[in-house]
């Protein structure tokens, strides 16, 4: 099979949701990579965000993974972003992940990866052989569960401030954690019922400092966020000085297509908003 040059471009919804199937009796979700090349980070987050988009539409949150690795590619620019987005879909929604039809480079990857990231690379030669390995699996579905929250209304309430000499609304995620979309859900509902009463659109300044987004939120943070930023920013800039939160934001913005504006520090964010008014208003 020849090998695609996977770019962001060629990577439409049509494209991806052709490899991406739910074989719902056996609670299994198959991805197929086979015959893509993935020369950069930005790809891999466009599949790997399709997936995870198609996963949330089931309603199911856990499935078994089957992953067609056939003449598959990854090179060392796109292999962290590989690795990293992978482990994260694991941890929120696999009840087992088997691949087939490895090749020797990427197994040698994906069993370093193994060794060093303490999961079993559950590597096998055929499609057959991955299912039977498959049903060997034991489902850990639950009845669905509903989250309680995490943080009170009034919690919330005081990580949000409004300055509106700046045309600042501040966000304050410090050492805050989105276990799930619940979380999620609460805290995007009462930001845009805040806003709402301003009747106004804002610069929007987030401190990401010792934030934790865990993998099952994910999905609910990007779409809340984007709908957000959309409905009633004029500008967002986030400070997260090296934070595990900070590298997913700019990996998922390479192909989300959004301008991270990641600073270290709260006084470089506001040198940045202030900036941006300034464009603004010239």
């Amino acid at each position: 099979m020849p090998q695609l040059a996977a770019t962001s471009t060629r990577l439409s919804d049509d494209f991806l949701d052709a490899r991406i199937a739910f074989l719902e009796d056996e609670a299994i979700m198959e991805a197929d990579f086979s015959g893509l090349h993935f020369t950069g980070s930005r790809a891999v987050n466009r599949f790997y965000d399709r997936i995870e988009e198609r996963i949330a539409e089931t309603g199911e949150d856990k499935w078994f993974f089957l992953v067609n690795y056939s003449d598959n590619r990854i090179d060392p620019e796109a292999w962290i972003a590989f690795a990293r987005r992978g482990r994260a879909l694991n941890l929120a929604y696999s009840m087992g992940t088997v691949r087939f039809d490895v090749s020797e480079v990427t197994r040698a990857q994906i069993e370093r990866s193994a060794g060093t990231e303490n999961f079993d690379a559950n590597l096998l030669p055929d499609r057959e052989s991955a299912l039977a390995r498959l049903k060997t699996f034991q489902s850990t579905r639950q009845r669905k569960i509903v989250h309680q929250p995490s943080h009170t209304p009034e919690e919330i309430r005081r990580r949000i401030s409004f300055r509106p000499d700046a045309v600042v609304m501040e966000v304050d995620f410090s050492d805050f954690t989105f276990a799930n979309a619940r979380d999620v859900d609460d805290v995007y509902d009462h930001i845009e019922d805040r806003i709402r009463e301003t009747d106004r659109k804002w610069f929007f300044l987030v401190n990401y400092e010792n934030c934790r987004i865990e993998p099952a939120a994910w999905v609910r943070y990007a779409s809340r966020g984007k709908r957000l930023n959309l409905a009633a920013s004029l500008g967002s800039v986030r400070y997260a000085p090296g934070s595990e939160t900070e590298a997913d934001i700019r990996l998922r913005s390479e192909s989300q297509d959004f301008e991270p504006n990641i600073r270290n520090t709260r006084e470089e964010a506001l040198e940045r908003i202030a900036e941006m008014r300034a464009e603004a208003e010239a």
